[in-house]
């Protein structure tokens, strides 16, 4: 399956990676990766199971046992050990969780061949924080999303409002700040652009000018997938 093409989508939370990456792999045809998504549930499923973060060895062990499924009940539904967890994963404890329970190393070994699997024939967009530094380092196209944090507050607030969500706007902000802090600091795989990524700030750019900006890095990376 290594030969099967991979573009990564690396970026802090609300830049916007999540929303093109499925557009792209929608037009595509490829495969999609929303590896935050597996850290939202993982996060999910140790807040239920009342496990202690200071236990790596028993986030651990949950990492590799919890069955996840994808789009059972829609293209955003989340199962998990056969509970709908779509919307939990989207609040905001599901956020501060996926970051805690990133930064632990063991759990993060246990995601990684889970999301080694998705790459798939005829391709992959990967979703994520490490995808192009670490778990698809010879990924053929590497693109890392950014924005201001008021920006992407904003996204975030809309976002949570949108789907019915209770948010407030000054408490987003603070805990984006914080997450950025704690993801880009953690001593394995912190959030950083890979040495060969593209960097595009989306701060005063719409979703549409994102993914036709990206489908011409597509085009000049993979020109053979793009005319498909």
């Amino acid at each position: 399956m290594a030969s099967a093409p991979v573009i990564t989508i690396d970026g802090p939370s609300g830049s916007g990676k999540g929303a093109v990456c499925a557009v792209i792999a929608e037009r595509l045809g490829f495969a999609l990766l929303d590896s935050g998504a597996l850290y939202r549930v993982l996060g999910i499923a140790v807040h239920k199971a009342g496990v202690d973060l200071a236990n790596h060895q028993a986030v651990a062990k949950l990492a590799g046992e919890m069955a996840i499924e994808f789009g059972r009940n829609g293209p955003d539904s989340v199962q998990l050990n056969g509970e709908d967890v779509s919307l939990a994963i989207r609040t905001d404890l599901g956020s501060d969780m996926a970051s805690r329970v990133g930064a632990i190393p063991a759990a993060r070994q246990a995601l990684h061949e889970r999301q080694l699997a998705f790459r798939q024939p005829p391709g992959l967009v990967a979703d994520g924080r490490d995808m192009g530094t670490v778990v698809f380092p010879d990924a053929q196209l590497k693109i890392y999303l950014t924005a201001s944090v008021e920006a992407r507050a904003q996204r975030r607030y809309k976002q949570l409002i949108g789907k019915g969500i209770d948010a407030i706007l000054p408490d987003l902000l603070r805990d984006l700040k914080e997450r950025d802090a704690r993801d880009s600091q953690r001593p394995v795989s912190p959030l950083k652009p890979a040495e060969d990524a593209i960097l595009l700030d989306t701060t005063d750019m719409t979703l549409e000018n994102v993914i036709a900006r990206v489908m011409e890095f597509v085009q000049q990376r993979l020109p053979q997938v793009a005319s498909q």
